[in-house]
């Protein structure tokens, strides 16, 4: 007999939206349903805790801490074990492009994987692996942050050098929060060069996820 297929939730935004509250909001839910949870995230992450996933309001939730290495993220799937019905992952765009088979084996295995993270950078482009797992997903929320220039909604991240806007050319992951990261509206987010968005053609996709 098949194993019923599992699902997967994606709470994406801009810093300071929420997300990581939301999935600790759903996996407190969870486990209110009797349901077995198991909780990751990434081992960059030290921002307040080793060991925790973090909200900006101050939540927390014991997590296991994984790196990049990809013997660790398929370690995932041997920390979901059979007792295991949920598992949570925070901060995906800190992942390589390994997590998202993962995640796909998570859902063939029967999992409920609930992921959080940035869809978008500091720079307004695309933020993988979280849009490639938005377009799997099950279902997608899209949460707004409150643009801290102007107070409408927010669905950018700003980073900020000494009070300043970050330039295009600067490194894409930096660690951190209100010190170097602000949320701001369409209209208030600066950056010095236009946005890049790159499509790849069909067959060199095609042999990617053959190559997963």
């Amino acid at each position: 007999m098949n194993t019923k297929k599992g699902t997967l939730e994606i709470v994406c935004g801009s810093m300071f939206s929420g997300k990581s509250e939301e999935l600790m909001r759903r996996l407190r839910r969870a486990e209110y349903a009797q349901k077995n949870v198991l909780t990751i995230k990434h081992k960059i992450d030290v921002r307040s805790s080793k060991t925790c996933i973090t909200s900006h309001a101050g939540n927390k939730r014991l997590a296991f801490s994984i790196d990049n290495n990809k013997e660790n993220i398929e370690k995932i799937l041997e920390l979901a074990n059979n007792n295991i019905h949920v598992v949570g992952i925070d901060e995906l765009h800190f992942f390589p492009k390994e997590i998202v088979s993962v995640i796909c084996k998570l859902i063939e295995k029967g999992k409920r994987v609930i992921g959080a993270g940035l869809d978008l950078n500091y720079r307004g482009e695309k933020f993988e692996p979280v849009p490639t797992l938005m377009a799997i997903a099950d279902q997608v929320t899209k949460l707004k942050a409150i643009c801290v220039k102007c107070g409408k909604d927010a669905q950018f991240t700003q980073r900020v050098v000494n009070g300043k806007p970050a330039k295009y050319d600067d490194p894409t992951i930096v660690v951190g929060a209100e010190e170097c990261y602000e949320a701001r509206c369409r209209d208030c987010h600066q950056i010095d060069k236009t946005p890049q968005f790159f499509f790849e053609r069909k067959q060199d996709y095609v042999k990617k996820q053959n190559q997963l």
